[in-house]
């Protein structure tokens, strides 16, 4: 067999899939992001530099060996060194929306109705990107029925002040998550009575007035329909890209569509779809069974022609732990539970990390001054 060279060993190594997926039909791969920074080759020695979008912090050993094995199956005889690397950038948004401090990339999660689990979703999508190595935070965006300060087990905390400001407040800080929440300002059982100005006006500040510090991303938990603070969203806050949460069910594919449509009027690129409670296992005989039917994330995503980033079960303890304020990838993040969440998790930035860059970010504001 021929020596191994730069040309084959690249080629090689561009097929492999990375994130694995299990759900999407065409799978991104090491080229596909263009992740693959050098390839170098001296006699049997390989070196190979690897730089990623998205966070890779947990996934470096599995990387690595992934790539090793791929070489040595083809060429035994490869001394191979693998470098894995992880640079996040900010990604384009909506044109002339200007970024918010201190946040890379915003990421929506919608849903069409309520009851699909999309906040459930959303605090274990922001939980997993975090144990994988990002900075990430969660805005509630859900301005009449916020519930991610329960589910971050921070219903009794109160955001301060940034010390030195008359209005800018620091996030919460709970199981490494930067958050805001309406909740954290308004009483328990408090009830919101206001009008979409109000409601909109309220979604503004939060977003702005609070002192992000150095997010990779910022969730998005968005109340569920197509309403005020969906355009409000659209129009004032720069958002890198949107994932769909549904169950499936034709009633909850019918309002799902209704969000694609919508993120897709107003310029949103939408990153996936991910199909929550797509089967339950019983905890006493063990026997699985698709509650809410089968295939419709995969029917949804064929139709829109996005990709399905992933199916998640339906499961009791998930219920259980968010009630409890200590989320799935909170409670035990390298449990079966939580590595489909940290798939999934994986799948959405890996999917971010190919769009474009936002290059605002590399010039300051220019001033036209008049002397």
């Amino acid at each position: 067999m021929p020596s191994p060279n730069q040309a084959s060993i690249k080629s090689l190594i561009e097929r492999i899939n990375f994130p694995p997926s299990s759900t999407d039909l065409n799978p991104l791969t090491l080229a596909d992001a263009k992740q693959i920074r050098s390839v170098e080759v001296d006699g049997d020695a390989v070196t190979i530099e690897l730089r990623f979008g998205f966070p890779v912090t947990r996934q470096k050993t599995n990387i690595t060996e992934l790539v090793t094995q791929t070489i040595t199956a083809q060429w035994p005889a490869a001394k191979v060194s693998v470098n894995v690397e992880q640079k996040i950038v900010a990604h384009a948004v909506q044109n002339s929306v200007e970024a918010i401090p201190g946040v890379k990339n915003v990421i929506a999660v919608a849903s069409g109705k309520g009851g699909v689990g999309k906040s459930t979703t959303t605090v274990n999508l922001a939980l997993a990107l975090a144990y994988e190595g990002a900075k990430v935070g969660i805005l509630d965006a859900d301005i009449y029925g916020p519930s991610q300060h329960t589910m971050l087990g921070a219903e009794d905390q109160k955001p301060e002040l940034v010390e030195g400001s008359e209005k800018m407040i620091e996030p919460i800080i709970s199981h490494g998550l930067q958050s805001i929440s309406l909740g954290y300002l308004v009483d328990r059982d408090s009830a919101m009575i206001w009008r979409g100005p109000m409601a909109t006006q309220a979604l503004q500040q939060i977003s702005r007035d609070t002192q992000w510090h150095d997010l990779d991303y910022l969730f998005v938990d968005m109340p569920p329909g197509t309403g005020d603070i969906h355009l409000t969203l659209a129009q004032q806050i720069p958002v890198s890209g949107a994932v769909i949460v549904t169950t499936p069910q034709d009633i909850a594919l019918q309002d799902a569509s209704k969000g694609f449509n919508m993120f897709k009027k107003v310029d949103i690129s939408v990153l996936g779809l991910i199909e929550n409670m797509a089967t339950h296992t019983c905890s006493n005989c063990g026997h699985e069974e698709h509650i809410f039917g089968s295939g419709g994330g995969g029917r949804m995503a064929d139709e829109y022609d996005m990709p399905l980033l992933g199916s998640l079960p339906l499961d009791i303890s998930i219920r259980e732990q968010a009630d409890a304020g200590k989320p799935t990838v909170a409670q035990d993040p390298e449990s079966t539970l939580s590595q489909q969440y940290r798939q999934v998790a994986l799948e959405l930035v890996a999917r971010l990390a190919k769009r474009k860059k936002n290059m605002t970010f590399k010039f300051g504001n220019i001033a036209v001054v008049d002397k």
